[in-house]
């Protein structure tokens, strides 16, 4: 029964793309309403905003809006602005068919390394079930386009199409920074697989296809640095603290930070399986030249991100590493596919592990990374909710103090074209818009519970905002 409805729906070109693009459609009217979260207030809205009302292709932006990254992603956004208006509902729409290329391209990936439309789909869905991943899927971010053409790039390798590699690569490295490095990483595996092959490693082909498709990410490079005089960073940077080489403690301190985003939202059980069966069949497993690729792929794909990630004193992300996320659980998939006697028992405790990492909430004290779960979903219609409460109470926005991702006008958030901001807190506001998804320092968490008592909460689920006013001296 489930082969014939796996091959009912993945048997061909057209009803792959119908069912994913179902999926998409699900996805898009499920998350339509949810404001700009995160970091990506940054790389959506502000940036965006800036490009629709000056020019779409002015790409140097002023120093309080750049990263150094490309603005991709807020030029895409800002045309369809154009087209559609400047709401939540036509930034989330850009997402759709980004979603259903990532979701065609995860597929294939996937079907590259399995027998059967049918194993494909379980590995599939064991795959898009993680956290991390998922919440990109209901999040306006750049995050599942660069995921999209990563491995529409591997794709186009391991199927040996070079035309649509370099298609894929002349995308991929330009809309940020660190897609820049995946591109090396395609670049890492390629030469690598090559030789691997017994292939001639390095041809006038293959640079070509590297030269054309890094095109993009040079030319706006060298445009950045001739027109601002510098590359990555500088003095006067809001990001200058970021972008530090670290000291030792500190690079011992991210070793640790980055073996916990392996393993935070369910991930632990998948890596301690694949543990287990490479002990345990390890012999076997790298007897398949295919499972060779799947590992080398894991390592080359993230090997600048990680090494940049332990280097330099920017916060680790979760994000940053979910292509990585997507190779352990194919590879756990591959091994239990390949090994185990109870296939459906295994599969089912995996999955269960990784659809659970939503529920995993820190005490308020040790910051989460808010934007790599579901679990933040209750957070977007209790701000609204509470942002009401101070409306009808006549409590000036402006008087009320919050924190980040929340210090920034409605409008950046909501598209509404409502310019009021909260304010900074200082200590001595007389109301903080707090919510226990805003990662604040113990310190100020202790102002809160000292100096502050609770006017109104309201929750859901794991999520929590509460107004607090300042106590009368």
């Amino acid at each position: 029964m489930l082969q014939k409805v796996s091959d009912l729906l993945l048997n061909s070109k057209k009803n792959r793309i119908l069912f994913f693009s179902f999926l998409a459609i699900l996805i898009f009217l499920i998350s339509r309403k949810n404001g700009i979260f995160w970091d990506n207030v940054l790389f959506s809205s502000k940036i965006g905003s800036h490009l629709y009302n000056n020019s779409l292709f002015n790409w140097i932006l002023p120093d309080n809006l750049d990263a150094a990254h490309p603005p991709t992603f807020g030029f895409l956004l800002a045309i369809f602005w154009k087209i559609f208006g400047v709401n939540l509902f036509s930034s989330h729409l850009l997402m759709v068919p980004f979603t259903i290329g990532f979701f065609y391209q995860i597929f294939k990936f996937v079907n590259y390394f399995l027998k059967s439309n049918l194993q494909s789909l379980f590995a599939f869905l064991l795959i898009i079930v993680d956290p991390t991943l998922s919440a990109q899927f209901v999040l306006i971010s750049p995050e599942i386009i660069q995921l999209f053409f990563f491995f529409f790039a591997i794709n186009s390798i391991l199927y040996r199409n070079n035309t649509l590699k370099i298609i894929a690569l002349f995308f991929l490295s330009i809309i940020s920074i660190r897609s820049m490095m995946l591109c090396f990483g395609v670049f890492l595996f390629d030469i690598i697989n090559r030789y691997n092959n017994k292939e001639s490693v390095i041809t006038k082909k293959l640079l070509l296809s590297y030269f054309i498709g890094s095109i993009p990410a040079f030319s706006f490079l060298i445009a950045h640095y001739l027109t601002k005089g510098w590359l990555y960073s500088h003095d006067n940077s809001p990001w200058k603290s970021n972008h530090e080489i670290i000291t030792l403690g500190s690079f011992l301190k991210n070793c640790i930070v980055l073996v916990h985003r392996y393993l935070d939202f369910g991930r632990v059980f998948i890596i301690i399986f694949i543990i287990v069966g490479l002990v345990s069949y390890g012999k076997k497993f790298f007897k398949s030249k295919k499972n060779k690729q799947l590992i080398l792929i894991l390592i080359t794909s993230i090997l600048a991100i990680v090494i940049a990630s332990l280097s330099f004193t920017n916060p680790i992300g979760h994000r940053y590493f979910i292509v990585s996320y997507i190779c352990f659980t194919l590879l756990a998939f591959i091994i239990l596919n390949s090994f185990y006697p109870k296939k459906r028992i295994i599969y089912s405790l995996l999955f269960i592990g990784l659809l659970t990492g939503n529920l995993w909430i820190y005490p308020k004290k040790i910051s989460q990374g808010w934007d790599a779960t579901l679990a933040h979903i209750p957070y977007y219609n209790l701000r609204l909710t509470a942002i009401d409460y101070l409306d009808k109470n006549n409590i000036p926005i402006k008087e009320v103090a919050t924190f980040f991702p929340n210090i920034t006008s409605l409008h950046n958030i909501d598209l509404n074209n409502d310019k009021r901001t909260f304010a900074t807190f200082n200590n001595k506001n007389n109301y903080v818009f707090y919510s226990n998804i805003y990662n604040l320092s113990d310190e100020e968490l202790d102002i809160l519970d000292k100096n502050y008592s609770i006017l109104k909460e309201f929750d859901n689920f794991n999520i929590t905002i509460t107004i607090y006013t300042l106590n009368k001296k």
